[in-house]
């Protein structure tokens, strides 16, 4: 087996351009690239750390809308360095925290998180290891 690395985690969006801006704006992510799909119906925008190399995160609008909210993939997370610094900058921004993960827990390896949501109400994590 040749596997290199995780490319992409592909994320459904309803409103491109409003996630792009979330994403870039408040999660501090930087747009690698966007075009249009060659079947001519999905809206597809990569975004990754910027000046780095690395696992993207892939916006995707126009897919079947008849999907489910949630499926098998729970959330994807984001590694930052100040953890505190973080959540209080999203407490100001008034960012919707998910209920029940809305402070930041420490886990016995000593990382620690905390979630959010997306426009689309997707679940991010901000880790610090």
């Amino acid at each position: 087996m040749a596997v290199k690395r995780i490319d992409h985690v592909g994320v459904m969006v309803s409103d491109m351009d409003q996630t792009i801006r979330f994403y870039t704006e408040i999660v501090g992510l930087e747009v690698k690239s966007r075009f249009t799909h060659t079947n001519g119906l999905l809206q597809l925008a990569f975004l990754g750390t910027p000046g780095a190399e690395g696992t993207e995160i892939e916006l995707i609008q126009g897919y079947n809308a008849q999907l489910p909210t949630e499926g098998k993939i729970h959330h994807f997370a984001i590694t930052v360095d100040d953890i505190e610094a973080e959540y209080e900058r999203l407490k100001e921004l008034h960012i919707e925290f998910v209920d029940g993960f809305d402070q930041i827990t420490a886990l016995p390896n000593g990382h620690r998180y905390f979630f959010f949501h997306g426009p689309d109400r997707e679940w991010i994590e901000f880790f610090q290891r």
